[in-house]
């Protein structure tokens, strides 16, 4: 059986990453996608155990306490977190696990699962165009707007070590893009069980 594989991706908040994921997800079966817990308050729209696990401050400390998160980091002033169970299992029964993480949780994640990771950096054309999107989705307030931009500029420094690099201006192009990467992952060497592979070539 093909080993399960990792899929991160990492960009702007108003890039577009969870129309693509959304999209690839409704066109492929063997894909879990890691729903991080976090202390945010849950937005208009959002639904609890999709968008994200909704959990108090103390819960979240606990889980650190009790190391139940692959990684966790703070942002915008809310904590964000991955359960490593539900990951592991389904990388065991051979899933891609597609992560939405930033820039610090990838490097954790690519620490720990360094030769199943294939990762993805999206963002939109310009800032200038991400302010626009973040404004029209009418989600933030002014403030936590120029967070988000001033967050994302500093993103934009760690670039190099993904290992692609997609820039969100047309959503049909991108998505060939995005899905062209997701099926390149099916061929990895790393992706593969060696010994039987060896075993049924010989036979």
């Amino acid at each position: 059986m093909t080993k399960g594989q990792i899929l991160v991706i990492s960009g702007p908040s108003g890039s577009g990453k969870s129309t693509l994921v959304n999209r690839l997800m409704q066109e492929e079966s063997d894909i879990y996608f890691s729903i991080s817990s976090t202390t945010r308050a849950i937005r208009d729209g959002e639904k609890d155990g999709v968008n994200y696990h909704y959990i108090s401050v103390d819960e979240f400390k606990d889980g650190i306490l009790n190391d139940e998160f692959l990684e966790w980091a703070m942002v915008h002033k809310n904590y964000y977190g991955t359960s490593i169970k539900p990951v592991l299992e389904a990388l065991e029964s051979g899933k891609t696990v597609i992560f939405d993480i930033d820039v610090q949780g990838f490097n954790i994640v690519k620490d720990k699962f360094k030769d199943e990771i294939t990762s993805v950096f999206i963002t939109t054309t310009n800032c200038v165009e991400l302010r626009n999107r973040l404004v029209n989705r009418a989600t933030d307030e002014p403030k936590v707007i120029e967070r988000r931009i001033m967050n994302a500029i500093g993103e934009m420094e760690h670039i190099k070590a993904y290992d692609y690099f997609l820039i969100n201006d047309d959503l049909e192009k991108s998505y060939r893009g995005f899905k062209a990467i997701y099926e390149s992952m099916k061929f990895k060497t790393a992706s593969i069980n060696l010994r039987d592979v060896i075993e049924s070539w010989i036979n």
